[in-house]
This record gives structure tokens, sequence and C-alpha cells, in this order.
């Protein structure tokens, strides 16, 4: 009797509770009985016929097949016997050996893989108990040891593959497509992208070491380490296989190149924009992740209220956009949320008696009733360009995408001073900060500060895991650093998560935005002009009503939605 047949023979003489013997029989009708696609396809299936969640999902598995689950609690107590079977290998088979008193337990992520199960049984003399854990918990359990054992040099093996893409044609990538690759470099490469989009993941990076291609996804605005491939002949391939994709020049190595790719996943087209830079190993490639949908599906219907500002904060953006004419500035560093926040504030004010005109670089997503102008540097659009021919198109509302140059900031002010509202970013660490950028590009200081309406910076700040989150108490020296008094402390509630599946052992899940908002007033102008220094402003503007970035993430913190250690890394002390 095959592997699934024994299966469903199992889950048929089964309790009620246990996964229905239909569901794997239609998975063995779809694909096959392939161990490792089969438990991806068995959970997508039990999760769209009978929605349940990827951990009732493995309890109900359990019972099927006879096996006890722990969750990442239990996971937790358990000893690890990397001796008996080491890290890499544990992380490579996606299994681990622990202690429990005199016992040796062996906690699977896939029961199916009874090729697996033989191998392991060999690696100890002693009787196993056999287990089962989700998939995630055991890569969020392997997370926590990795700083400690610093070793991750198994193999990558990702949770799914995805199909070939071609140079000139979009294709429909799926689990069920996975058998059709032959290419392990295909496989490779794709299955990073796919399992990146189902993660959340930002950014891919895959970077270049002598031993071979690290791989990383930036997810909640951090780099995580997914895995590492060995050998540089897998490195040289990997890069190839992606300047193919991006339309890239192959021979080329000497010099950075960018270019850009669709996939479509589940009728879903995603847009990927690729950075190819020389090191001194080889190259390094980073894969930007533009989810159109994903973001279009949060744009529509998106206000400000719902990114997460506290209401003070709020009110002042609100304030900003809604004025006539004038310039109100958004900073911040790469991926804070600038963009979506602009988007915001357009479609708030977007009340169709307007003529809303943007120019971005790139157009990453479509608003509805705004016309939107990319910019083509190749063709000698660029922003200057572009805003003086947005003028002659009788605009009451621009958006430019950012400021970068002396020319472009011209324009805008004069924009703004000649009865438009402009929204804008430029980058800086934060509102006051700005002022420096602005002056020193050489603009007039009466026309910037009378332009100006208002400046606002901002960060997202990763949350805690609502599955893992528990109280701890930061010690004297922590809160010292961080600038907190013990009196302040006391009435703190200090959380942090421990780690689980859930997050994948990172004790964060999802952000949330913070800022700081400097409305500008008579008082706040004459300083401005009279270039007094950044003390006096500063004392000016918190007289003002500005709260600053730190005290906005200290309220965070204080509320149990963040810890001390992701404030301090986002913001600083004063």
């Amino acid at each position: 009797m095959s592997l699934l047949g024994q299966a469903i023979s199992v889950v048929a003489e089964a309790p009620p509770e246990a996964l229905p013997a239909a569901l794997l029989h239609e998975v063995r009708q779809r694909m096959g009985a392939n161990p490792g696609e089969l438990m991806a396809m068995l959970e997508e299936r039990a999760a769209e016929s009978l929605g349940l969640s990827a951990h009732q999902f493995i309890q109900r598995l359990g019972v099927s097949l006879h096996y006890r689950v722990l969750n990442m609690e239990d996971l937790y107590r358990l000893a690890p016997a990397f001796d008996l079977l080491s890290f890499p290998e544990s992380l490579h088979r996606n299994c681990l050996l622990a202690r429990d008193d005199d016992r040796i337990i062996c906690v699977l992520g896939d029961p199916f893989d009874l090729a697996q199960q033989t191998w392991l049984e060999s690696r100890s003399a002693q009787a196993m108990e056999w287990c089962l854990a989700h998939k995630n918990d055991l890569a969020a359990f392997f997370a926590v040891h990795e700083d400690s054992l610093r070793a991750i040099d198994g193999s990558f093996h990702g949770n799914g593959a995805v199909s070939d893409q071609g140079q000139l044609t979009i294709e429909d990538l799926s689990l069920s497509s996975i058998a059709e690759d032959s290419s392990p470099v295909v496989r490779l490469v794709n299955s990073t992208i796919y399992d990146a989009l189902k993660l959340g993941a930002s950014d891919i990076h895959l970077e270049a070491t002598p031993s071979g291609l690290q791989v990383k996804y930036r997810i909640d605005g951090v780099l995580a380490h997914i895995a590492s491939v060995p050998g540089m002949d897998t490195v040289e391939q990997v890069v190839s296989r992606i300047k193919v994709m991006a339309e890239l020049d192959i021979a080329e190595r000497r010099i950075p190149q960018d270019g850009r790719f669709k996939l479509s996943i589940k009728g879903q087209e995603i847009d990927y924009r690729v950075s190819v830079m020389p090191s001194i190993v080889a190259e390094d490639v980073v894969i930007r992740i533009l989810d159109k949908r994903s973001l279009a599906d949060q744009i529509t219907g998106l206000r400000l209220d719902l990114l997460g500002f506290s209401p003070d904060t709020l009110a002042e953006i609100r304030a900003l956009a809604a004025k006539p004419y004038g310039m109100l500035l958004v900073t911040g560093p790469t991926g804070s949320g600038k963009t979506t926040t602009m988007y915001a504030a357009l479609s708030e004010i977007n009340n169709g008696q307007d003529k809303i005109i943007t120019i971005e670089d790139p157009v990453e997503y479509q608003l509805p009733g705004v016309l939107q102008i990319p910019v083509n540097e190749k063709k000698g659009l660029n922003f200057a360009r572009g805003l003086r021919s947005i003028l002659r198109h009788d605009p009451d509302k621009i958006l430019v995408g950012e400021i970068r140059d002396p020319e472009t900031a011209q324009i805008a002010i004069q924009s703004a001073l000649t009865g438009h509202l402009v929204l804008t970013s430029v980058h800086a660490n934060n509102v006051f900060d700005v002022l420096g950028r602005f002056l020193h590009m050489g603009v007039d200081t009466y026309s910037f500060v009378s332009a100006l309406n208002g400046i606002m910076a901002q960060r997202l700040l990763r949350l805690n895991c609502p599955e893992c989150s528990i109280p701890y108490q930061p010690s004297l020296e922590e809160l010292k650093s961080s600038g907190i008094s013990a009196e302040d402390a006391a009435g703190m509630n200090f959380h942090r998560g421990r780690g689980c599946g859930h997050c994948r052992g990172t004790g964060y899940k999802g952000r949330h935005a913070i800022g700081e908002v400097l409305h500008l007033n008579d008082e706040l102008r004459e300083l401005i002009i009279a270039r007094a220094t950044i003390r006096k402003i500063k004392d000016a503007a918190r007289a003002n009503g500005t709260r600053f970035l730190r005290e906005a993430a200290l309220d965070l913190m204080a509320a149990g939605r963040t810890t001390l250690d992701e404030i301090n890394r986002v913001t600083f002390v004063s």
C-alpha cells in the first residue's frame, strides 16, 4: 500500500476531530504522493475547504496519524540533542531530536516522509517517541537557537517551488507547478521569491560570500536570515537566472544594473524590482516586492485614521492636508510609510472637485481619480521638468514623490506660493533636519517658510506578537541608557514577544506608525528666517504643541505594544 494510502486508511479509522479521508484522497488525485508537496497542498486545501488555521490543521493531522502535537511552549521545554542531529542538519531536514528525561523525542515537520523517519531511527539506539509540530513553529524554534549556535550551513530548502518565469511572459505560479521544473536553480530562485511573498517580506537579499549564497528577507523592516546555499557556482547561476528574468546583461559583472520583472500568483500580478551590485566576491542581488493589489486593497477606502497615528498627530496631519495651498513635507527613511501616508491624505481630500496630479519614481500604486505621471530619466522626464509641465495642466493639488535637487525644490516652493497644495517627501531624520536640507539647497529662506505649512516625520515600529507576548522588567542599566527614570518606569507596561511560529521566532508581528508634526506659525517662521539655533526652534515647537518621535515611541511601549529594544532601534534619546 502506498504512503498516502496508508494515511487515508488511518484517517478513516480516526475520531471525528481528525482530517476527513476524502480530503487526503482529493489531494492524492490532484498531485500524487510526494511527501513535501503533500503537506503544503494538504494544509492549503484544509484551509480552503474546512476553514482551518495552521495550528488547527496540525492538531487534526496529529489526531489523524496518532502523533502527539507540540506547540511552541512544548518545544521550548525540550532539550535539543544537537549532538545526535546537528543544528544545520535539523534545519535542513525540518525536524528535531530532543531529550526528555531518558527518552528521545523526534519532532517532525512532515510526517509523510517515511524515508526520513527511517534515517532518523539510525541516529539513536534508543527508542524514539514521534511527535508532530507545525513547520513554522520548528522554523521559529531554530531561529531562536541560530545566533547562539552560529551554524546555518545547510543547503536551502524552500516551503515550495514555483514554475519557470519567461523573459517576455507573465507565468502563473502555484504549488501544483512544483514538479514541473527540473532545474534546481530555477526551483531555488522561484521558491525563494514565492516564500518571501507568503511571509510578507518587502525585499529579498541574496548576498554572495566566499562560502556561497546567503538568503535574507526584510520582514517588518528588519533583515531575517533565512538560509545559506553553499558553493560559488550556485551564486553565479542564481544571479544569472535573476538577470534573465529582469532582462539584464548577463555578461556584465563590473557595474550595477537595475531591472524589473512580473510574476502572477493565483491570478494576482506581482511586480519585482531588481538591483544587482558587484562586490569583491561576486554580485549581490536585492529584489523589491511591489504587491500592487495588496496596497490597492488598502488604498481603497484608505484614511489617515487607519494608519495608527495618535489622535493628536492625526488631527495635525489632517489640518495640514486640508489647507487650500502651501506645502506639506513628509520625511523619514526608506520604508517608513511616507508614500502610504501621502496617499491616505490625498484619498481624504479627493472630493472630485479638484484636479490632483502626482509625479513619482516610479508610480507603484494607482489612485482612482488621480492623474499619475512616472519619472523617466532616460527620456529626459525628471521631477523638475515634470513639475513644470504639471503646472500648465491646471492642477489644484500636486504630489511630488521626492525632492532630490535644488531645481525641484525651487519649483515646488513656487507652486505652493501660487495657490497650489503641494505634498512631497524628502529624506531626513526628523522635522528639524528638513529645514537644514532645504536651506543647504540654496532656496530663498523667506520663500521657503512662506510656502511651508508644516513638516511631518514618521517611523514604523514593530509590534509585539499577540500570540507570545509576555510581561518583563528591564534592568536599571537598560532604563538608564534609554533615558527612563525608575519613577516613570513604574507606570509602564513592559511586554515583549518570546518567539513563536506566528512571528517566526522574532517576537514581533506587524508594525505601527508614529509621527511628529511641526505646524509652522509666525514665531517659528521668524526663528527660521533669523537662522536661530535648533535648540531654540525645538523649544518653540514644543511650546506650540509638537510631540517628538521619541515621546510617541515611549507611549507605544508604555502601553505594552512594543519593546524597549525596538524603540531604541528606531529612535534615540535626545
